[in-house]
């Protein structure tokens, strides 16, 4: 509600036209945009935390961050961090914290941790687990960090299809190992 504009359906048109092997056949499910406080409400001088360690039922993933890099007070945060763990086939993607920790732990929270930067487009497998990196933006409502996110497709789907192929891929095989 509210962020319905013609330019942002370009956008993700365009990107699903851009990236045909990345996008495939998965369309546009989701479109959000979060607008942070300068710290969002942090009181400590490392700044704000943004959203908690989640996976999107989703596909594909893109993080698009707009706020100007002069608003960023800390040039090596403020954008995104991507753990290199999914959660498990039978995930209901309800988010309890303690859980995710548990999951993480074995990796010991492997991550790529993406720094903001305007006009940046992070794009990435969606039911990896994710979370905004700490941030410290200068104060004013022009300096708000704002990030735009789309989703494609959807996490299930894209499982089924995959153990779909697998499966295909093994009979096939399977077949041809019968017939010699």
């Amino acid at each position: 509600d509210g962020l319905y504009d013609r330019i942002l359906l370009q956008l993700s048109l365009e990107l699903h036209q851009a990236l045909p092997e990345i996008m495939q056949d998965h369309p546009l499910q989701f479109l959000w945009a979060y607008k942070y406080d300068s710290d969002n409400g942090s009181s400590s001088s490392s700044g704000g935390n943004g959203i908690n360690i989640h996976a999107d039922a989703a596909a594909v993933n893109v993080n698009l961050w707009i706020t100007p890099d002069e608003a960023n007070l800390d040039s090596t945060s403020g954008g995104l961090v991507v753990y290199t763990v999914k959660p498990p086939e039978d995930w209901d993607f309800q988010y309890d914290e303690n859980v995710i920790k548990e999951l993480l732990s074995p990796s010991n929270y492997a991550n790529v941790t993406i720094p903001h930067r305007q006009n940046r487009a992070v794009i990435f497998e969606s039911s990896l687990f994710h979370c905004t990196d700490r941030f410290r933006f200068k104060e004013g409502y022009e300096n708000r960090r704002i990030n735009l996110t789309l989703l494609y497709g959807r996490f299930q789907a894209q499982r089924r299809q995959n153990d779909n192929e697998e499966l295909s891929s093994s009979k096939k095989s399977d077949a041809v190992n019968d017939e010699f």
